[in-house]
């Protein structure tokens, strides 16, 4: 059990990290003369309640075991201080970007390689998803968004997982096997994939949580992989490649559980389902998916109009239409027995067998 040191230090914590990206959040908006969003009283007084319950739940987890206690106070701080002067010398291309409404406003890139959906400034943040200089800002402005709770919300991806390798079979990995780009698997772990993987924030967490499992990445962002190499370079049972989650190279069955985090939002609706099917493919009978992503109306409409008032600021030309289309839906229609969909904060999380 946590002591009270322990609770009064992660509050006081997650104060600090709220009071800060609150001061930023407004100091850019007074410069950049952005009206903040207008939410309805009741709703506003709900989103506080639920950055409670998501803190509360966070402790809870420690305490049941969950994931270990000191996820709750792994922050990057030395990554974020050297990351700052760089996003704040960015910000004023951010605003004329926003300003013009120029989402094209990326690095020439192999079309042959990249989707036309991914082929924008996504955020209005400068390179898109396609410079190191852009991966190594992005961790910090997404803290800076969501006021400190980014890794909190990440994080509770986890305890489905726990539960899943605490079955008798859920940590069985089976005979030794070839994936179609060569990976080896290894008898005896459980196997873990997880799709749009970014810089390895959830790997990170995964990895402090259950080091004995063997995890694996892709995202379509060659840089971002790049930087998720050097910041996951401790993590000794780890594989990172540049793959399309629309087209995994594994072969069928090959993982005991696969995760995406923040991904499926940014996707149009055909390229959520062939993501889906992919996932249905490679994750083997009785395994595990576990799915976060915005929260969306089916499960979260007492805050529609936070959820609705998002886009609007930030280029997110696929979310209206991703609010609509239910993860669990989509799930069920895949073939996957959906087992719970959970709330946290302005995120959900879905939990699904093969």
């Amino acid at each position: 059990m946590l002591s009270r040191l322990d609770r009064f230090a992660y509050r006081s914590q997650h104060f600090g990290l709220l009071l800060n990206a609150t001061l930023a959040q407004e100091a850019v908006r007074i410069v950049s003369r952005t009206p903040r969003p207008t939410l309805p009283p009741d709703e506003l007084k709900l989103l506080f309640k639920r950055r409670a319950d998501l803190h509360a739940r966070d402790l809870a987890n420690v305490d049941a075991g969950m994931y270990p206690r000191s996820l709750l106070f792994d922050i990057p701080l030395r990554q974020y201080a050297k990351a700052l002067p760089s996003l704040v010398r960015d910000t004023p291309r951010v605003l004329r970007r926003m300003r013009s409404g120029d989402y094209k406003d990326i690095p020439p890139v192999d079309k042959e390689r990249f989707p036309p959906y991914y082929r924008r400034t996504f955020h209005w943040q400068t390179d898109g998803y396609f410079t190191e200089e852009s991966a190594e800002r992005y961790d910090l402005g997404v803290q800076l968004l969501f006021r400190g709770t980014a890794d909190v919300m990440r994080r509770q991806i986890i305890p489905p997982i726990t539960r899943f390798l605490r079955e008798p079979r859920g940590g069985a990995g089976r005979s030794a096997a070839e994936g179609r780009r060569g990976w080896i698997e290894q008898p005896g772990r459980a196997r873990l994939l997880d799709v749009a993987c970014g810089t390895g924030n959830a790997l990170r967490q995964l990895a402090a949580a259950h080091p004995d499992v063997q995890y694996y990445g892709v995202d379509l962002s060659p840089a971002y992989i790049r930087t998720a190499r050097r910041r996951l370079a401790h993590v000794s049972e780890l594989a990172l490649s540049v793959e399309n989650g629309e087209n995994l190279p594994f072969a069928d069955g090959s993982f005991d559980v696969a995760t995406s985090v923040y991904l499926f939002h940014e996707l149009p609706r055909n390229a959520r389902r062939n993501v889906i099917a992919e996932l249905h493919r490679v994750v083997r009978p009785g395994g595990l998916v576990v799915i976060e992503d915005s929260a969306q109306l089916a499960e979260s409409a007492d805050i529609a109009s936070a959820l609705r008032a998002f886009p609007g600021e930030f280029h997110e030309p696929f979310y209206a239409d991703y609010l609509e289309d239910d993860l669990a839906v989509m799930l069920g229609d895949a073939g996957f027995t959906v087992e719970a969909v959970e709330s946290h904060l302005v995120a959900k999380v879905v939990v699904a067998r093969r």
